[in-house]
């Protein structure tokens, strides 16, 4: 008897071919699957008959295998609820792989808690509001929806409706047709790194402090990073100017990471009036734009010069990084060149997701949601700021889910991560986000993404915080 697949109950492999006969072959082709593992505890089996027909066996066989199976106790037998994989089978380890578990020893675990930057709090996601979208969008999709995309920009759906919302809350000139969806914004970045060395340009101004994966990414793509300096104002935009051969620059205007520092508007004509003049292009990340407390909204770059800049959004902090939806506004010269280079279907979120997203923001749960987690980062930040205030400076607070604190005179971002570590407590210090070749003065200090933990370890995160703090 060779393999067979079960019709009914879970889909069945046994191999029959062991030449003791078909009772004992089943039995131990049944016993070997559960005692592997492959048949995982609770498994329901076919019933007797379904099994008997696929098999080409009489049912009493069946019926005995599984009566002996029963009585060995690797399986049970209820009325009503059929034949199943006992709770007591477990996959079974070999002497090998014991001890090279043995060698690893006890499985490690990160900290409790976290306060590193670049995540919101997760348990925040608006699970029943995404959940009506998801239907709405699900009934109003079209046929086509459903079929493999073809338009790599994305779906139309999502691109006017980001078009709607970013040129009424960012100031974006955001046409539809100018809209190429991605991944997120290290996809986004990806695929201009691509265009931009199409374009022959070969090195990218960054600020002096920022995320080495976007510098790492940009290098891997052939591209040089030029750091510029940052300070209370944002990027030194103004040395654009006397650095010949930079065909781009990668800013965070409105809330510079990880300083937190707002870039003014005698810099922001600086950055434009260098692109124009040179022919470069400025890349906006504006990663949480929506997130502003104690000043006035500070609207997109992109606004200035669209021709110029182009503009990299993302659901990542406003919703969760888990969604891989982003969005990249480029000037009308730039859309083909980096359809390009992403390919010729649509290969970021599925059209489904899509489709929510687009109902999500129109229906203005968006807004709403955006809304309710200001006031709850904000009211974090204020206790982050009354638990630690008068010990450690504290700026970049006004935006943003995350603030600098600048330790005293003496003690070192080395000394607190480490005490952090003996709190079971995760901390970033100032200096991992500062570029190699970047001039800048000296800073001690921690950058504090008081958006990352949930509401219910909010409390002890905070603690830990102020028990390593000198």
């Amino acid at each position: 008897m060779t393999d067979s697949w079960a019709t009914f109950g879970a889909d069945l492999h046994l191999d029959l071919s062991t030449g003791r006969g078909l009772r004992a072959g089943l039995t131990e082709a049944l016993r070997e699957a559960a005692r592997s593992g492959r048949l995982a505890a609770g498994t329901r089996l076919p019933s007797s008959r379904s099994l008997a027909v696929d098999l080409g066996i009489a049912r009493n066989t069946v019926a005995e295998a599984y009566a002996e199976l029963v009585a060995e106790g690797w399986l049970t037998a209820r009325q009503g609820s059929g034949t199943r994989v006992a709770e007591r089978a477990r996959p079974r380890r070999t002497q090998a792989a014991a001890g090279a578990a043995r060698a690893r020893g006890p499985a490690r675990r990160g900290p409790s808690y976290s306060l590193q930057p670049g995540s919101p709090d997760l348990s925040g996601f608006p699970r029943a509001a995404w959940l009506t979208a998801a239907r709405r969008a699900l009934t109003n999709a079209p046929n086509e929806a459903f079929g493999y995309a073809v338009d790599p920009r994305g779906r139309i759906e999502l691109r006017e409706a980001l078009a709607g919302y970013l040129a009424r809350a960012r100031g974006v000139y955001a046409d539809p047709e100018r809209i190429v969806l991605c991944a997120g914004f290290v996809h986004g970045l990806t695929l201009l790194a691509g265009a931009l060395r199409a374009r022959r340009v070969r090195e990218v101004a960054v600020e002096g402090y920022g995320l080495d994966i976007h510098r790492d990414l940009l290098a891997k793509a052939g591209l040089r990073t030029r750091p510029l300096g940052v300070d209370g104002d944002g990027a030194r935009t103004g040395e654009l100017g006397g650095r010949a051969g930079i065909g781009a620059v990668l800013l965070t205007p409105a809330h510079q990471f990880p300083t937190g520092a707002a870039l003014t508007p005698a810099r922001r004509a600086a950055a434009v009036d260098w692109a124009r003049t040179t022919g470069g292009l400025i890349l906006e990340d504006d990663y949480d734009g929506e997130f502003r407390y104690d000043r006035q909204p500070v609207g997109a770059l992109q606004g200035l010069d669209p021709e110029r800049v182009v503009y990299l959004g993302t659901a990542s902090k406003s919703l969760a990084p888990g969604l891989r939806t982003g969005w990249m506004v480029v000037p009308a010269g730039l859309v083909e060149e980096v359809l390009a280079v992403k390919g010729l279907t649509d290969w970021t979120s599925s059209a489904l997701e899509q489709l929510t997203l687009a109902e999500f923001i129109t229906s203005g749960a968006y807004d709403r949601h955006v809304r309710g987690m200001r006031l709850r980062y904000r009211r974090r930040r204020d206790e982050l700021v009354a638990a630690v205030g008068g010990r450690v400076g504290v700026s970049g607070i006004a935006a943003g889910l995350h603030a600098v604190l600048d330790l005293p005179e003496g003690v070192t971002e080395r000394s607190v991560i480490q005490s952090g570590a003996w709190q079971d407590l995760a901390l970033d210090g100032l200096s991992r986000h500062r570029h190699p070749e970047a001039d800048l003065p000296p800073r001690a200090a921690l950058v504090v993404g008081y958006g990352t933990p949930s509401d219910s370890a909010w409390a002890p995160t905070l603690a830990a915080l102020s028990a390593v703090l000198p």
